[in-house]
Order: structure tokens, then C-alpha cells, then sequence
């Protein structure tokens, strides 16, 4: 069977021209240089230099690891490392989402990798991770979305299903999108085959204005309420780290707020 031919530098910069809406004339003028060069830089009659591609890329906004990808396809080594969080070299920065996620308690919060495994999480997290009844979907590296929509995972436990599910699905598809992965696409697609409930009526008033979709969990007994937050390092110049996400929990209602202080 004949091996795939690796994509070409031009391959990168039109997909991702494609993927920010950007054209050939706008790209060319942001790098500062001619769109008939940029043209062929793309077609693959010129030869750019490894500063013209990181100019190229930087202005395509595209990840690190796609950085490397492009250097690699113009004949260039890669210029960021990737290494595991536990590596020697990332114990400043494994200390920095300790200490978030420690801070965050008693709310629950999370570090996940670009495909959502766990990298490391909190107490809160713990406690939800103890509503599972599949025990399989907590063997070895635990994927977050996962474990929250199968059903054998949390999704019993969650009162807004429906709505939390199609929130979900659609955040995964857009990251999908954006940043092409084979693996992703099949999790979009194992996630999208689980059992749909169907839509619950909406409660009114809405006590979030409908500003924000919450997790609503029941545990002990009682419907907790999450609105979940986003953080993600803005200087990483290592790829791990700059697809690193943390995702926090908070009480979006004070019910919620004093039944977590009080466990």
C-alpha cells in the first residue's frame, strides 16, 4: 500500500488561510511581502526561508504544533519543544496548574490536553469522577468529555442533559474545525452516538439570563449548578503547555456555592 504523500507547505498555508478566512492579498500584505511571492510560496516555485514561514504562520495565528508542522514540510527543524507536563523542564509550569486547581477548591477544576484527557485535576473533580459507575472509563488516561457524556459516566447525574450535551458537541466540533485531528473527529463521533434525551423545557425565568449554559449535577442528593471558565497559558512557547486547557467550575448559584463549602 502506497504511504500518503505528507502535505507541502502550501498545503498548510492555503488550509489554514482557509480555516481564519483570510485571503492570499490579506496574508501577503500582513507578512509584508508581495501576493504573487506568496503565491508561489504556495505552489511551491519559490523556497521560503524559516523566518518567512514563522512570519507566515504567525500571522495565520496557527498553534505551535502546526508551526512545527509547516517548518518540517519547508525542510527546517521544528523551533518548539514538546515534552509531557511531568517532564524536569516543566516543573514551574506543573507548580503554576497545581496551584490553580488547589486554589479553585472546594470547586471542582481540571488541566486537559488539546483531545480533553485529564492531565490533572482537583478534590472537586474527584468528587464528581465518584458518580461514575463504569469503571473503565476511569482506567488509564481519562478523557473528560467522555466520562461527563457517556452512559455509564456522569450522564445519569446530569439534570440538564440535553442541553449540556448539545453545548458540548458543539464547543468539540469548532475546535475540530479549527485545528484538524483525526482523533478528535472520532471523538465528535463517539460523543455524538450516545444516547440523546430529549430537550427539557426551558425553566423561566431563566436564572443565568440566558447568558451562559451551566452544568446542573445532582450529588448528594441535590442539583448543583456549574458555569464553567476557560484558561489557557498566553506566553507558552512549548507545545504541551500552549495546548494546555484549564477548566474550572464555578457555583452559578449560591445554593451550589454554600453546599460545596459545607462538604
Amino acid at each position: 500500500m502506497t504511504a500518503s504523500p505528507q502535505p507541502s507547505v502550501g498545503d498548510h498555508l492555503r488550509a489554514w488561510r482557509r480555516r481564519r478566512r483570510m485571503s492570499q492579498l490579506a496574508c501577503a500584505l500582513e507578512a509584508e511581502i508581495s501576493q504573487r511571492h506568496l503565491s508561489f510560496v504556495e505552489s511551491g516555485r519559490a523556497r521560503p526561508s524559516r523566518e518567512m514561514l514563522l512570519r507566515l504562520a504567525d500571522c495565520l495565528e496557527a498553534p505551535l504544533r502546526e508551526r512545527n508542522a509547516i517548518l518540517l514540510a519547508g525542510g527546517f527543524a521544528p523551533v518548539y519543544p514538546e515534552r509531557p507536563l511531568d517532564a524536569p523542564e516543566m516543573a514551574a509550569a506543573r507548580a503554576a496548574v497545581e496551584r490553580i486547581l488547589k486554589g479553585h477548591e472546594p470547586f471542582p477544576a481540571l488541566a486537559v490536553d488539546r483531545r480533553w484527557t485529564i492531565l490533572a485535576a482537583n478534590a472537586g473533580v474527584a468528587a464528581m469522577l465518584a458518580l461514575v459507575e463504569d469503571a473503565s472509563l476511569l482506567e488509564g488516561p481519562v478523557n473528560a468529555l467522555r466520562v461527563t457524556l457517556h452512559p455509564g459516566g456522569l450522564a445519569p447525574r446530569i439534570a440538564n442533559l440535553a442541553e449540556w450535551r448539545a453545548h458540548v458537541l458543539e464547543r468539540l466540533r469548532g475546535q475540530a474545525a479549527l485545528a484538524p485531528d483525526p482523533e478528535l473527529d472520532a471523538l465528535v463521533e463517539e460523543l455524538a452516538a450516545y444516547p440523546a434525551p430529549r430537550p427539557a423545557p426551558r425553566p423561566h425565568p431563566d436564572p443565568l439570563g440566558g447568558v451562559a449554559v451551566p452544568l446542573k449535577l445532582v450529588m448528594g442528593g441535590r442539583e448543583l449548578s456549574f458555569l464553567s471558565t476557560t484558561t489557557v497559558f498566553g506566553t507558552a512557547a512549548e507545545v504541551t503547555l500552549s495546548e494546555l486547557a484549564l477548566e474550572c467550575f464555578f457555583p452559578a448559584d449560591e445554593a451550589t456555592a454554600q453546599a460545596l463549602r459545607g462538604a
